[in-house]
Order: structure tokens, then sequence, then C-alpha cells
């Protein structure tokens, strides 16, 4: 068997792709730095740009994820000494085969059916960008991983609604008199009136092209909220309308952090320095959403029925999606437009709580 050849960095990856481009042959480790020796000089400036567009293609944690599939893969060639590159199927097939079995280095515990199926997409991916595609159809790989999927496979757990009434006992619970309580409010209220991911919460700014890390802005109107964003699914627009009194209203919410905190252009979402005094310039990221829900939620005594440590995995940012899914009493087509669902079955697979026999086929059918 080969050797190994050390993992690639994440600005290697993004390297391959833009020396792909240009023809020349990628293997082993590739140096962020280097320039295709194919192309012509006149050419070479549009490499960067090259660059530039790949990392665009994505989102930051997805590259990061790529990334770090990528090394978890690499670093088990390693090990096993044989060459990540070119991909052979039979290698990747027992990569999952241990990933599956718990046999990997360094993992606690044997990786899970949707983890599996995530590192695999990584490494069609990383291997996509060196111009040697993975055949994922491929016996070594299809029948090992429909194997996995039989015998691992779980239900899908979906984390806990928050309710309009569990939110407002959230928001209870935040401290109003400071600044980090005033932009916590508005944030779960813009979260969940907008049914946004965790991502789309953060990635917002005061106004379009602010920023290049940025995934959407906002408009505030007479009647609303229009926030225009960058999702999974394209370029959509969303529309919050305002509350119907001002202690739930997500505008009103918006509108207070933005003048207390004195934002007018940049990151909307950002920290909050010096002990709770200041408002720093760095936008937050989508975990802290997460961590924001769980707290109010845990706080508030939401789902107060399960054990502490069960209820402190039912809740994340999702809730807040969820939540509006469940909650809104409006035809489907606008919650399925409003959360950017591409199909109604997936809109219908955030509706947690609904009378699941209100059509019973069993009566209709006469018995």
């Amino acid at each position: 068997m080969r050797k190994t050849t050390a993992g690639t960095s994440e600005k290697g990856v993004l390297s391959a792709l833009a020396e792909s481009a240009g023809g020349s042959a990628v293997s082993g480790e590739t140096s962020p730095t280097e320039t295709p020796s194919a192309l012509p000089a006149h050419l070479e400036h549009l490499t960067e740009r090259a660059r530039g567009y790949v990392a665009a293609a994505s989102s930051a944690n997805t590259r990061r994820a790529y990334a770090s599939d990528w090394k978890h893969f690499a670093a088990w060639c390693r090990r096993q000494n044989v060459a990540p590159l070119p991909p052979e199927p039979q290698i990747v097939g027992l990569y999952i085969t241990a990933c599956a079995s718990g046999t990997v280095t360094g993992d606690k515990k044997p990786n899970s059916v949707s983890t599996i199926e995530r590192r695999l997409s990584s490494l069609s991916w990383n291997y996509a960008q060196r111009g040697q595609p993975l055949d994922r159809r491929d016996r070594h790989i299809a029948t090992v991983m429909a194997g996995i999927r039989n015998t691992h496979a779980k239900p899908p757990v979906q984390k806990e609604a928050v309710m309009p009434q569990d939110i407002i006992a959230m928001l209870e619970t935040l401290d109003q008199g400071s600044l980090r309580g005033i932009r916590d409010r508005a944030m779960l209220l813009i979260g969940f009136a907008g049914g946004l991911r965790r991502s789309e919460i953060v990635g917002l700014d005061v106004k379009k092209d602010q920023t290049q890390d940025g995934r959407g802005w906002v408009e505030i109107l007479d009647k609303g909220l229009l926030a225009t964003l960058r999702g999974k699914t394209g370029w959509r627009e969303v529309e919050i309308g305002r509350g119907s009194s001002d202690a739930t209203c997500p505008i009103a919410a918006l509108e207070m952090w933005l003048k207390l905190a004195r934002i007018a252009h940049g990151p909307l979402f950002r920290r909050v320095t010096n002990k709770g005094k200041s408002v720093g310039s760095e936008r937050l990221n989508g975990q802290e959403v997460a961590r924001l829900v769980k707290r109010t939620a845990l706080a508030a005594g939401v789902r107060g029925d399960l054990a502490e440590g069960e209820r402190a995995q039912k809740f994340s940012g999702h809730s807040l999606r969820a939540g509006l899914a469940s909650s809104a009493e409006v035809d489907e087509r606008y919650v399925q437009k409003q959360l950017g669902h591409a199909s109604a079955e997936m809109t219908r697979k955030y509706q947690r709580r609904k009378d699941r026999f209100r059509v019973n086929l069993t009566k209709a059918a006469g018995l």
C-alpha cells in the first residue's frame, strides 16, 4: 500500500480548487499560496479571486466541517499506513466501517449515522476539488453505508419547539436593565417571529453590503421588518410584522437594541463587553444563539415535567424555527415560505404539536 501523505488545511482545499481549474494535478499537501504553473502569468491575479469565490460557495461552518473531516480521514489513513490520495472506494469503505465501529483513535465513541454521512459528503467534496471524484456508488462504499444505516440508524431526535407562551416566559428571565438582556430579547423575538436559523440571526447586518461576512440585512418599515437573507436555499425575503404589544414586539425590541447599543453600521447582533457596559464590533456566532435558547428555556421552566438532564438536551436554536412552524395558525404555504423550505413536507417536520389524528382514516374507511 502507498504511504500516507499529510492532510490538507482549509486554505489548501480552497487552493486545490483554484489549481485544478488551471489544469494542474494536486496530491498530498497543497500550499495555500502556490500558483498553478499551467496558468499564464497574466492570469495569475485571478487565482486569489477564484479562491474568494470558492469561499463564498459555502458557509464558514460548512468549510470548517469539510476541513475537519478531511483531517480526521487523513489522520486515520496515516495510522493505517495508506494514502488518502487518489481516492480508493475500498479505503473509504474501511474508514466509514471504523467510524461506525468506534475504532478510530481519538473518537470517544462510535460515530452516529448522521456524522458518518457528513464525513462521507466531506470526503466527496474534498476529492472533487482536486479533480479526483470519489465514486460513492461503488459497492465498497454504498453497500457498507447501507449496512451501517440498517444496523445503527435511529429515529431522528427533534429539538423541542418553544411556543409563544414559552417565549414570553423566557423573555421574563432576561435582565431588561442591561445591554445584554436587551440584545438577547431582540434575538429571541426576531429569531422566533422570523423562523430564522441561528446562522441567519447572527449573520444579519444593519443594512445591505456593510460587511464581507454578512449573510443578510434588515429594513425596518412602518408595518414591520423586512429581512433579506442568504440561506441554504438561496436568497429569500422574510417579513416580520409588528406585535400586538411592545412587550412582545420583535420590531420594538430590535429598535431598542439598536438605539441603546448605538449601532448604525455593520453586524446587527454583537458581543457586549466591559462587564455589560459596552458593545463591541465583533459579530456573535450561531452557538451563542443555541446557548441563549437553552439557558432561558431552562430558567423559565419550559418542559418542567422532564428530568433536568433530559430538559437540557431538548432545546437549541432550532427550537425557535420549530416554535413558529408549530404555533402559527395560518395556511401552511406561508409558513413554508417564511422558513425557506423547498417542500411542504419539510415544513411539516417542524410542526411538533399538531393534531395527528385530525383526519381519521380508520373511521373514514368505515371501521
